[in-house]
């Protein structure tokens, strides 16, 4: 086995870089994978490549597989999908996702890993965390037949709710983005689309993904009375204020927060690999490839990060292909 690999540190705040890896010799419960195709998640992994995660939630906060710690030196990542090169026979030649950073290959426990299904192609495999995101957030707002739901924010995690709204009975959702270039994704994934200006009113629910204090106030605006609005937005270090001396109180509105590294209580008996395998499945709708909009080469890593993190380069997930 060839045991030298390459891997994507961030050195320091707002710099990266490939260093060589030294990958052990696997045990027998172990896997070696050969890296395909990894994702970046514009929102949280550029938060981290600006130093942004704040100390008290520097544990809460580390990936699966992370070395170092924040702010840095640290390899940080979560949305891989290689080829299982070594390992238990019946994993050997599957293609796999798995939660680890930018490496070319990666010895992990088998247990770590979770085979893609046939329906579902590798390039597009790399969204399985995002989805599992959004799957969560669903069983925690728990949205019924005939709902009027909105999603304020159309980042990756923002879409990745509305498609799997879109295909939900009854429901009358909408995507509410400040970019007007976002028309043309709600379009591929089915849903309506607003400005937050033009947005629908009295909604039931409002789920929440821009990361601004504007989109949040916002949400509140859009419910109905007794409306709830779940917040999946992960703000770092930064401070946010809201208007709850409006008619917060008066019309009896709820905030509820959502994140994916607890399985919803709504739904306790289901697993963290349950989880992840159902978003898995639901990847085999290919409208979810309007998700994913670039790609770079895994040596382009170091330039394409910074440009990412301060939008040159826009995207909502952005793929990395491997040699």
């Amino acid at each position: 086995m060839n045991r030298i690999a390459r891997a994507f540190w961030l050195s320091r705040p707002g710099q990266g870089e490939l260093r060589d890896v030294d990958l052990p010799e696997p045990e027998a419960d172990e896997v070696v994978v050969r890296a395909l195709y990894s994702g970046v998640s514009r929102g949280t992994e550029t938060l981290v490549f600006r130093g942004g995660v704040p100390q008290s939630q520097h544990a809460v906060m580390r990936a699966p597989f992370q070395e170092g710690d924040f702010p840095a030196p640290v390899k940080y990542g979560y949305l891989s999908v290689g080829v299982v090169e070594q390992g238990p026979e019946e994993l050997v030649g599957r293609t796999v996702f798995c939660l680890y950073p930018h490496q070319t290959r990666y010895v992990v426990p088998a247990a770590a890993v979770t085979v893609v299904p046939d329906t579902v192609p590798a390039e597009r495999a790399i969204l399985a965390g995002t989805v599992e995101t959004a799957v969560n957030a669903l069983w925690d707002a728990g949205p019924m037949i005939g709902d009027r739901i909105s999603v304020v924010g159309g980042g990756m995690v923002g879409c990745s709710v509305a498609a799997l709204l879109a295909r939900f009975p009854g429901v009358r959702a909408q995507l509410v983005d400040a970019d007007p270039a976002r028309a043309e994704i709600a379009k591929a994934l089915g849903i309506d689309f607003a400005l937050p200006a033009d947005a629908l009113g009295d909604r039931d629910l409002v789920v929440h993904a821009s990361a601004t204090e504007q989109g949040l106030a916002r949400s509140l605006e859009l419910l109905a009375a007794e409306g709830t609005v779940v917040e999946l937005s992960w703000y770092g270090d930064r401070k946010v204020g809201l208007p709850l001396g409006e008619a917060f109180h008066s019309r009896r509105l709820t905030i509820r927060a959502s994140q994916v590294g607890t399985v919803s209580p709504a739904r306790a008996s289901r697993s963290y690999a349950d989880r992840l395998a159902l978003a898995l499945d639901l990847l085999a709708d290919p409208a979810l490839d309007a998700l994913i909009t670039g790609e770079s080469a895994f040596e382009e890593l170091p330039e394409v990060l910074p440009k990412l993190a301060d939008g040159v380069i826009p995207a909502l997930c952005h793929r990395i292909r491997y040699p």
